[in-house]
């Protein structure tokens, strides 16, 4: 076991162990450790804790020291620093004429680098950009080209449900997520009602799917022979949030739909619902708007 702090660089960002050695450290400090980039100011967001030996990413570094108010003071310049950086930046991303959109700067703590986060549809060459960067900031540059998701996990926004978004409120990494969620999840699959503004698949699609396999795997198919309190029918449809069961029986020679829960009907013939093969997921375009290459993007979705 190997006792260790979480650091956390950005609100919302992942968290990076280091080894808090004889240091005295709380959640909610802030700490200067030294990372792959150099030395940087963080904020520790666990108490000391024992992990396992396979959960550390070598080499485990140990934190220099907790803030001082001199640490504070820097940090806050270096906060308007960025500022400036990006101002600069753009202008100089407009006299050279590239596509890239600019989305964050970042300093690392003892100003060795300046980082600069774009997006861009390809390759861009931006050599002469960085020329010119080092001529004005005198240090060393990095153009770090990221994705949608990350872009919108920097800016931040809000998302179809009203809610500032996950990814930049509390999601330190991005869970995998899928158009079988989706469909599993009985959503439509049109790509406007189940993107976020990033324009992939929402993040919160994963939240609730391991209770849907769950339930899922208990529900009668659609057709199935099912055993209720009033008799054997035939499986006309299911409710997976409520876990209803919808059933044909018969009743005095009349057939009727009767509701029952899931718990209370026995699979006579038939199989479960179980998982969908995406293979079979069939689109289902509610506007004819609707872009071919967005729903294919969506599928390709990890």
């Amino acid at each position: 076991m190997v006792k260790v702090i979480g650091v956390r660089f950005k609100k919302a960002g992942k968290i990076y162990y280091f080894d808090p050695g004889l240091t005295v450290i709380q959640k909610g400090d802030n700490v200067i450790v030294e990372t792959a980039r150099g030395i940087e100011f963080g904020e520790c967001v666990t108490d000391i804790k024992e992990i396992k030996d396979e959960e550390v990413i070598a080499p485990l570094k140990p934190v220099i020291r907790k803030s001082t108010i001199e640490d504070e003071e820097k940090h806050k310049e270096l906060q308007l620093k960025e500022k400036e950086a990006f101002n600069i930046c753009l202008e100089k991303i407009k006299q050279h004429n590239l596509i890239m959109k600019l989305i964050d700067v970042e300093y690392t703590f003892d100003s060795n680098k300046v980082i600069f986060y774009f997006t861009a549809d390809g390759r861009v060459d931006f050599r002469e950009l960085v020329k010119d960067l080092a001529a004005i900031f005198r240090t060393r540059i990095e153009l770090r080209q990221i994705g949608v998701r990350d872009e919108s996990k920097m800016v931040g926004g809000l998302g179809p449900c009203g809610r500032p978004l996950c990814c930049s409120s509390f999601l330190g990494d991005f869970a995998p997520v899928s158009i079988k969620m989706a469909k599993e999840q009985n959503l439509s699959l049109n790509p406007s009602k189940i993107s976020g503004i990033c324009g992939r698949l929402m993040c919160c699609l994963n939240y609730e799917q391991e209770a849907y396999e769950d339930i899922r795997k208990r529900l009668p198919k659609v057709g199935s022979i099912v055993k209720t309190p009033d008799g054997e029918g035939e499986v006309v449809s299911n409710s997976v949030i409520k876990e209803i069961v919808k059933v044909k029986i018969k009743v005095n020679e009349d057939e009727i739909i009767k509701d029952y829960k899931l718990k209370n009907v026995t699979l006579v013939s038939g199989g479960y619902e179980g998982t969908i093969n995406e293979e079979e997921i069939k689109i289902e375009i509610i506007d004819e708007d609707v872009d071919i290459k967005e729903i294919k993007e969506l599928f390709e979705e990890n």
